[in-house]
Parts: C-alpha cells; structure tokens; sequence
C-alpha cells in the first residue's frame, strides 16, 4: 500500500503542499513581525507627539504650577502608560505623571524622539516607548528642554497581534490541506486509474496473452502516449509471436522435406534397391541437391542472426554489374522455360562499383527467386539494369498477384510470409544486405497487376571501364 503510486502521489503532492505552506507561513509572520513593531512604534510616536503638546499646553496655562494633566483618563483612552523623565520642575506630589529616573533613558536631552525598550518598576515585562521631548513656552527659558514625555505600550501586544495572525494562517492552511488533499486524491485516482490497468495489461502480455484489453485514454499526456505506444507495443509481439510460430512451421517443413528425400534415398541404397550405376548416381545427385538446400537454409538464417547483430562483414571489391546480373538471370533460365514464364533482361548501362559482389549476387538472387514464386505460370518476370543519378540499380518485375498496402512494409520482416509457405527469410535478408551496402529496396505494387523490386546501390564509387 505504502510503496503504490496510488498513495505516493497523493503523500509526495501533500508533503509538498505542507512545507511549501510552511515556508510561506514563516516568512509571512517574519513580514508580519516587523510590520507590527514598526507599526507600533508608529503609534507610540504618534500619541507621544499629540500627548506632548497637550501637556505643554497645560503647563502653560498653569503659569510654572504643575499642569492639570488627566494621565490615567488618557491612558485608559489610548492603552498606553505614560511616563515622565526629566528636571523636578513641578512638585512631585502634585505631578500627574509617574516619574522615572534618567537612567532608564541617559540621553533624555537629546532634542529628539527616542524610541527604546525597558521594564518599569515594579513590573514584570518589557515594554516599548517612545520618549518625546518637553520644552518650556513662556518666560526667559522659553524653548528649553526640561523633560521627556514616554509612552509606552507592552511588547505582549505584539505578541497578541503575531498570535491573531498564526490563528488565522492555521485556519487557511488547514483548509489548504483539505482543499490539496481531495485534489491530490483526485489527480491520483485519474493518473493512476489506467497506469494500473497499463500495469495489469503488461502482467498478461508478459504471460503471453497479446490480446488485452486496453485503457480508453484520450488524453494527448504522456500517459495517453504510454497507452498508445503499449498497444503498438502489444501489436508488434502479437505479430513477432506469430512470425516465430510460423517460421517453426515453415522450418520444420522445410528442414523435414530434404531430410525425408536424403533419408529415402540413403535407405534405398543401404538396402541395395539402387543397385545399378545410374540409379546410383541420380540418388546421390539427390542426395547432394537436399544436402545444398539445406546448407541454404542454415545459411540464412546465420545471415539474418550476424545482419541483425551487427557482425556481418562487408567486402569492397570490384564488381561489373552486367556480368553479375547475368549470373543471376541465367540462375533461373530453366525454371522460367520449365514454367513457360517469359523471361527478360533489360540492361541499359553497364556500371562497375566497389562493393561486396557475392551479397550483390545475393539480394538480386533473393529478389528474382521471389518473383518467380509469385509468378504464375505462363507470366512474365523481367530483370532492368540502370544507372542514373548517382545511382545504379537493378529492378525486377513480375505479374504475381501484386501486394496490399497494408502488407508492404510487413513482407520485409523476417519469417513472415504472405501465405505462410515460406521461411519469410529471402526478402528480410536482401533488404538488410541492400542496407549494409549502402542502398535500399524499393516496392512499387499494385494488387493484381504484379511487384517491382528495385535495389538501388551507391555509385559514388562507380569506376571507370
């Protein structure tokens, strides 16, 4: 449960939620914390500088007499303590404010606004004030600073206002997670939903059952292209599975035809049946001919196994591509006069290349003995020689039943065969050889009106004759 993608990523969408939320919370009171104090510090001044002047005014009035200062009214009205530092200029029994000593504030006189901190006597938390200075209006010293006016208000008050701010950032970030945790589970339930089913499909394809049923994904994510690509996926094993149990067939029936011929032959002179020289020798022609089929077989698909793997050794020799296109043509003379096939080459050039003339001979080979199994007899198959463009290629017709376009690209891989008779080996091995040299294989087909094979080979290196 704990290691599901179904519950990680809900818990990994969360956790981040959660220390994202953190942070922003840190910071926010950080913020908070300075705004408040500069903020309070803002009001201190702001009192001190009103409350001054009314108890200048009142001094005033009361012609050197301590002023009629009503402290406690004001300090229930602003929520303040007020304070005097300074000069005993008034009585201290008839002064309205309490008093504290000049060491609270050593630089009382400095004509300015001090802000500071402190704890007064007798209590048991610090406060912060701001200290206004107090200057005398009348008579020869007017303009002379004999005190200072503080305001004070507790630091618990900031405190307070940080408290109100965490409450209310629990509150949202509670409804935050609430609000982030249906979502996840949501967003986890729609991503991981046809995940798992892409995960129950691969645990049947790895059984071997290609036919599943897959997620409807409709999404253009990456996950509508996992499902898109898995079923292509599924597909192609589907197809490679039945391409192996038809090359098993085709194998065995190729690999059990010359073994039977070998096996009656070898029996019958075993047994003396074939006593006579020419019963003989005709046995032993045979006998060679299945021998040489299946050392063809063998040889195929030791090609296609080294082609694939990348092991297959390519040789640059000289090679007249007349004469190797007529070696192939004559191959298959008596095939064609044997079927009434009408049978013809067409050469319009006579190049010479550097490449490997025997996989030459190969892929043109291939491509002939595929044509003359399509071709019906009485039909036509034509072999062309060209060069043009840079390039030389060599081409072969015939009036077979054509091939459909969904099939073009599949007759090409190896063991599969369009009526399940063949290896499936001749094609996939001429157009992997026409790849190691350089070239491609061409397919022009229509169906019922024949195939064009043409192999197109580089003449970059065509020499001279």
């Amino acid at each position: 449960m704990l290691r599901s993608l179904r519950f990680r990523l809900p818990a990994f969408f969360l956790l981040g939620i959660v220390v994202s939320g953190l942070v922003a919370s840190l910071i926010a009171l950080r913020l908070f914390q300075g705004y408040v104090q500069s903020r309070l510090k803002s009001e201190l001044a702001r009192d001190a500088k009103g409350l001054t002047a009314l108890y200048q005014e009142q001094a005033n009035k009361e012609n050197g007499a301590a002023p009629k200062f009503a402290a406690a009214r004001l300090e229930k009205a602003t929520g303040a303590r007020l304070y005097y530092i300074g000069l005993s200029v008034f009585p201290a029994k008839n002064q309205p404010l309490t008093i504290l000593p000049t060491s609270y504030l050593p630089d009382w006189q400095s004509d300015r606004p001090i802000t500071f901190e402190f704890t007064p006597p007798g209590a048991h938390r610090k406060y912060v004030a701001v200290a206004n200075p107090l200057r005398l209006e009348a008579g020869k010293n007017k303009g002379i600073q004999f005190g200072d006016l503080v305001v004070a208000k507790p630091r618990t008050e900031l405190t307070h206002r940080l408290l109100t701010l965490v409450d209310r950032l629990a509150i949202a970030f509670l409804g935050g997670i609430v609000v982030a945790g249906l979502l996840a589970w949501y967003l986890s339930r729609r991503i991981t939903k046809p995940v798992l089913a892409l995960s129950a499909a691969a645990d049947e394809v790895a059984r071997g059952r290609y036919d599943v049923a897959l997620p409807d994904v409709r999404s253009r994510d990456e996950i509508g292209h996992l499902a898109e690509r898995f079923g292509g996926m599924a597909a192609r094993l589907a197809d490679a599975d039945q391409q192996e149990r038809n090359f098993l067939m085709s194998v065995s029936h190729e690999l059990r035809t010359p073994l039977t011929a070998i096996r009656g032959h070898v029996e019958a002179l075993r047994e003396g049946v074939a006593d006579d020289p020419t019963a003989r020798a005709a046995s032993l022609n045979i006998i060679a001919a299945e021998c040489g089929r299946l050392e063809r077989l063998v040889g195929d698909v030791l090609d296609l196994a080294k082609l694939e793997t990348n092991r297959f050794t390519v040789l640059n020799e000289e090679v007249d591509m007349e004469r190797l296109c007529d070696q192939a043509y004559a191959a298959f003379g008596e095939e064609a006069r044997r079927r009434s096939i009408e049978y013809v080459r067409r050469f319009d050039a006579k190049p010479t290349i550097v490449s490997d003339g025997d996989r030459v001979l190969q892929i043109i080979s291939n491509l002939l003995s595929n044509a003359f199994r399509w071709t019906p007899d009485g039909g036509r198959v034509q072999l062309e020689l060209g060069a043009a463009n840079g390039k030389v290629s060599v081409a072969v017709d015939d009036t077979g039943p054509g091939i459909p376009p969904n099939e073009r690209e599949r007759i090409f891989r190896p063991f599969w065969s369009q009526d399940n008779a063949g290896t499936g080996l001749g094609l996939a091995i001429a157009r992997e050889l026409a790849v190691a040299l350089g070239g491609n294989i061409e397919l022009e087909s229509e169906p019922g009106n024949g195939s064009r094979f043409e192999l197109v080979l580089p003449a970059q290196q065509t020499l001279a004759r």
